[in-house]
């Protein structure tokens, strides 16, 4: 039986590199943000469900999720959040179950679930050995994603406030790596102590 292992963390807190590294250790690593992407790209399984819910305008040439669009919309419509969520959730959840299903089958030592919104879903924990949460400050959280996105701060903030609060994360944690004032290889290491822990 594989070593289950919850992987989470705010945005810019650098989850998916320290899934990058565990991957690298060996863990078979089933990513919940690119299934979701996957299921609200062109031609995804969630794209009928969408443009009966929101209208075709929700819906991009490419028949994709128009995402800027839906961005704008559920910030100032919670509501229209949480139907998006019922739709996509769903799916994203089959598409674990059924890549957990072919990880376990194939002999895999560790499976990592990279799910960000894990602490705000009851849903996962049951299922998952341990979790472990990335953590960094929220300054470090906002100057990475507007170093690489473009975005400006009020932006950045906006969607951190849709996200647990850090000390929520914290609270949900069976470990933490504190990924800030460090180099990549110092957090390389701490990953590889973390992989040992789960037969890697």
């Amino acid at each position: 039986m594989a070593h289950r292992l919850g992987l989470t963390g705010g945005i810019g807190s650098g989850k998916s590199t320290v899934a990058a590294l565990l991957a690298k250790q060996g863990a078979h690593v089933i990513d919940a943000d690119a299934i979701s992407r996957a299921a609200t790209g062109p031609g995804g399984s969630a794209i009928a469900a969408i443009r009966a819910q929101f209208g075709p305008a929700m819906v991009n040439a490419q028949g994709a999720l128009d995402r800027d669009q839906m961005r704008a919309l559920v910030f100032t419509n919670p509501e229209a959040r949480r139907q998006l969520e019922r739709i996509v959730h769903p799916l994203v959840g089959l598409a674990i179950a059924a890549q957990t299903q072919v990880a376990e089958q194939s002999g895999a030592r560790c499976i990592v679930l990279d799910i960000p919104l894990l602490v705000e879903s009851a849903h996962w924990r049951a299922s998952l050995e341990r979790v472990l949460v990335v953590d960094c400050t929220e300054a470090t959280q906002v100057a990475r994603v507007t170093a690489r996105s473009g975005l400006g701060d009020t932006e950045v903030l906006a969607i951190m406030a849709n996200q647990a609060p850090r000390a929520q994360r914290l609270a949900c944690a069976d470990g933490v790596v504190f990924n800030d004032g460090i180099n990549l290889d110092q957090l390389a290491e701490l990953v590889r102590e973390i992989g040992h822990q789960f037969g890697l």
